[in-house]
């Protein structure tokens, strides 16, 4: 399976990978995208099996690359992992197709609530 973490912050981009190894997805392969507009060059190349997004990013939010890719045909499981957990986020990214929202700060269970379902 190939998960593709997208944070404008390579630091987070980092925290997230450590704690998907935590949480037991070590087998899988982790890639990576740097904004929204990169994201759509490597789902385009290398579709992953997972998208884990920040939501503000410069060049292409998180909530409009998941609309990009959804009106482009894409149905990859997509997941928000964001500071902005807000009831109406929560709502606008449900909406939108996201399949759950992990909020920052994060636990290794979090990542394991969210993406078992996802990848069962």
């Amino acid at each position: 399976m190939r998960i593709l973490i997208v944070d404008d912050s390579r630091a987070m981009r980092m925290i997230v990978a450590r704690t998907l190894r935590l949480a037991g997805y070590d087998e899988h392969e982790l890639i990576e995208a740097v904004d929204g507009l990169h994201a759509l060059e490597v789902v385009a190349q290398e579709p992953p099996d997972v998208v884990l997004c920040d939501w503000n990013m410069p060049q292409m939010s998180g909530l409009e690359l998941l609309t990009a890719l959804r009106s482009a045909g894409w149905r990859i499981p997509f997941g928000f992992v964001t500071s902005e957990a807000s009831p109406q986020m929560r709502a606008a990214a449900l909406e939108a197709g996201a399949m759950f929202l992990v909020a920052k700060p994060f636990t290794p269970e979090d990542f394991q609530d969210a993406l078992d379902p996802v990848l069962a």
